[in-house]
């Protein structure tokens, strides 16, 4: 019996061993930082810079809320599970990704157009749209090196979070408010400053 139980504990624990035997720890605690930047850079963009927030915008924003959370939480609670906490946040990550490339999409169709993000580098949705893939690959590198932790940590559970992330993605667009129609006259540079995505003026 000592012989059994000696077999079968190192594997039992080897999940909740430190960060030299998890690497899906170091995957989730740089996912832990880009979703902390995220946020934080998504909420100056309003609070800092006056921009006013559009839907697209405030799901974007939520998603990557959500991933700080479950990864800020996760990491302190339960450390060893850091290949589980990044399969949970695969979903929100993927969500993030999809609406940010729809919002995209808008602006380069000269659908919508949206002002500048932070230090000038490209508009808001550029920005959200990178952060986004590069905490997609992350989180989905995390959740795939840490399938030992569980059986059923699987590549199936994988596309499965990864499908759930897009249909949340779906859901979103299709339940934001409708674009407002393009309008009628050019907007005043001074009552009507570019501080939110807005329809673009097509002219006459």
């Amino acid at each position: 019996m000592s012989s059994s139980t000696t077999s079968t504990c190192p594997n039992q624990l080897a999940p909740r061993s430190a960060a030299g035997g998890n690497p899906a720890l170091g995957w989730a605690r740089v996912a832990l930082l880009l979703a902390f930047v995220g946020t934080a850079g998504s909420l100056y963009l309003s609070l800092g810079m006056g921009l006013k927030a559009c839907p697209l915008c405030f799901y974007q924003r939520t998603f990557a809320m959500v991933v700080l959370a479950t990864l800020g939480i996760g990491l302190v609670v339960e450390p060893g599970r850091a290949g589980f906490l990044c399969l949970l946040s695969l979903p929100s990550a993927v969500a993030g990704l999809g609406v940010a490339a729809f919002h995209e999409y808008l602006v380069l169709t000269n659908v919508l157009e949206c002002p500048q993000a932070l230090l000038g580098f490209g508009t808001a949705p550029v920005q959200s749209l990178t952060l986004f893939a590069t905490l997609a690959i992350i989180v989905s590198a995390g959740a795939r090196s840490g399938r030992a932790e569980s059986s059923r940590q699987s590549t199936t559970m994988l596309a499965s979070a990864f499908g759930v992330g897009l249909l949340l993605a779906w859901l979103s667009v299709k339940s934001a408010p409708p674009i407002p129609p393009a309008p009628a006259a050019p907007y005043d540079s001074v009552k009507q400053p570019l501080d939110m995505c807005r329809p673009v003026y097509r002219g006459a």
